[in-house]
């Protein structure tokens, strides 16, 4: 049981306090992993679901935009949703898995909706639906105005299934069989679950940065646990700043985010002057693909010497009452958004890219499997459109339920409790290199920076959540500082100051491992679709 990175230092030995077998350990209790639960049961499969956090403490819960899904075909096809998610992917959208997922959308929606999933409705009786950033036509539905993600939590929380909250997966462990089951810490100690498949459902990486959308738990960790078992990762480099996120003088951690759809509803984008800040960057103007937004604000608040813009919603009739969570947010910041322009900044939103698999959550090592934001598909290529997150997660954990039972028919076990050893930061450090030099804007003298002293952290044996966590962003930040110096040149939301234009040579996706000893092989560079 010593797969890579686990035996890089002595000690990793530990005392087993309890055991559990299931045929599938779903690792995450948001919209992909709890999908992929229910599949899976409704299979016959004997599923354990673990969740370091509690049961809203998901980035599910916190989505406020909603879900795109082709709807009424007079003004929507899954042909037109295919194009723009492909056009806001900067040419590395792998289209099969593109049309695959978008047209898997309503069957999963409807699929949710017979759960109890109830959505907003409009004055005609169907439902609702809104345009935003990088979309061609109104497709996205929502919940609660600006509160789909806590709906679809809710939702799939009263399906009844099972979580094991407060336990943190510490290592996957492999033989040459593929997957054996899984290390776990938590309150009982270090325990043990024997089962032939492993879902890593962890979401993303936002806590690589001082400010996020992202809860305290979005630590990278299925990205650290999938490297150490053997799987590749790739696109990690493109990190999706969401443009309009509230701004707070010293605000720092999660930030509440001013939904995409405000300015769908005609909210515009303005600077101190009141000029617009979008004007004559993009045809599509404040409703261009994230990534174009974002450097917009970020080359207007660098011009004026600035830390934030405004976003001016005072047009909309009923703002309260279709944006109630925003609305909350504004007014606990002491804004009234009905009155006030609202003060916003990018900050770290959403992972791109992660761990390498199929449109089926399948992974390279047999029996692992990764669904939702930290897998990368193919999907969001160098730029997520928005609303295609909760999308992915619906049919992706669906299709990965189902792929589980291909072993459930296996019997492991588990030789022995190792937990990984792992190069392991001081989050704080890692959050201002990574904030420093590789956020919306870089260049190669700061990435080069951010290398050199991630390089110096020592490796460590992870016996707590809190050094799981940080030497999960570590490694995740190693993994990312290391394919954006690799990429030179600027594409999606991967930007380069020294490297502003696109090149073709380079529409590729760049794809990593780690060795045995526990470190990041070179940038292999595979040629995009």
């Amino acid at each position: 049981m010593t797969g890579p990175g686990a035996s890089a230092a002595t000690g990793g030995l530990a005392a087993v306090a309890w055991e559990a077998y299931a045929d599938l350990v779903v690792v995450g209790g948001g919209v992909a992993g709890l999908t992929a639960a229910r599949t899976a049961s409704l299979r016959g499969l004997k599923v354990l679901t673990v969740s370091k956090g509690g049961p809203t403490d998901t980035a599910t819960q916190y989505a406020q935009g909603g879900i795109a899904v082709v709807g009424d075909l007079r003004t929507d096809s899954v042909d037109s949703h295919v194009t723009d998610t492909c056009a806001a992917g900067a040419g590395l959208c792998d289209e099969d898995a593109v049309r695959s997922i978008v047209a898997g959308g309503p069957a999963a929606v409807a699929a949710l909706t017979d759960l109890g999933a109830v959505f907003d409705l409009g004055r005609d009786g169907a439902v609702s639906r809104t345009r935003e950033g990088g979309h061609s036509t109104r497709r996205i539905i929502h919940a609660g105005g600006d509160a789909t993600g806590a709906e679809v939590q809710r939702a799939l929380g009263a399906a009844g299934m099972p979580v094991l909250f407060g336990a943190a997966a510490a290592r996957v462990v492999t033989d040459a069989d593929g997957v054996t089951g899984l290390i776990v810490l938590s309150d009982k100690g270090v325990g043990v679950i024997h089962a032939p498949s492993v879902l890593l459902a962890t979401g993303g990486l936002g806590q690589l940065y001082a400010c996020s959308t992202n809860p305290p738990g979005a630590t990278a960790d299925g990205v650290a646990l999938a490297l150490q078992a053997g799987a590749t990762v790739a696109d990690v480099e493109f990190v999706q700043f969401h443009p309009t996120v509230l701004f707070s003088p010293g605000g720092v951690g999660r930030r509440p985010l001013i939904s995409e759809a405000v300015r769908g509803e005609g909210a515009i984008l303005v600077d101190g002057n009141g000029d617009s800040v979008t004007a004559g960057v993009h045809p599509m103007g404040d409703l261009a693909p994230r990534d174009v937004v974002s450097r917009a604000i970020a080359d207007r608040i660098r011009t004026l010497g600035t830390d934030h813009v405004y976003l001016d919603a005072r047009a909309i009739d009923g703002f309260a009452a279709r944006f109630p969570t925003v609305t909350a947010s504004c007014l606990a910041a002491g804004i009234d958004p009905a009155r006030q322009l609202i003060p916003v900044a990018p900050a770290a939103h959403y992972a791109c890219g992660g761990v390498v698999t199929d449109v089926h959550g399948r992974t390279a090592v047999p029996g692992l499997l990764a669904a939702g934001e930290v897998a990368r598909t193919g999907l969001h290529g160098a730029n997520r459109l928005a609303s295609n997150s909760l999308l992915e997660g619906l049919v992706v954990g669906e299709r990965a339920g189902t792929a589980a039972a291909e072993r459930a028919q296996r019997r492991v076990e588990v030789a022995e409790a190792t937990l990984p050893a792992l190069p392991r930061a001081d989050r704080s450090h890692v959050q201002a290199l990574m904030t420093a030099h590789a956020s919306v804007v870089r260049d190669g003298d700061g990435l080069s920076t951010a290398a050199a002293e991630l390089d110096e952290a020592p490796v460590v044996i992870a016996s707590s959540v809190a050094d799981l966590e940080d030497a999960a962003l570590t490694v995740s930040a190693s993994a990312l500082v290391l394919a954006a110096r690799a990429r030179t040149e600027s594409r999606g939301c991967h930007t380069r100051s020294d490297f502003p234009q696109t090149s073709e040579v380079q529409r590729r996706s760049i794809v990593m491992r780690m060795d045995a000893d526990g470190a990041l092989d070179l940038p292999e560079l595979v040629t995009g679709a």
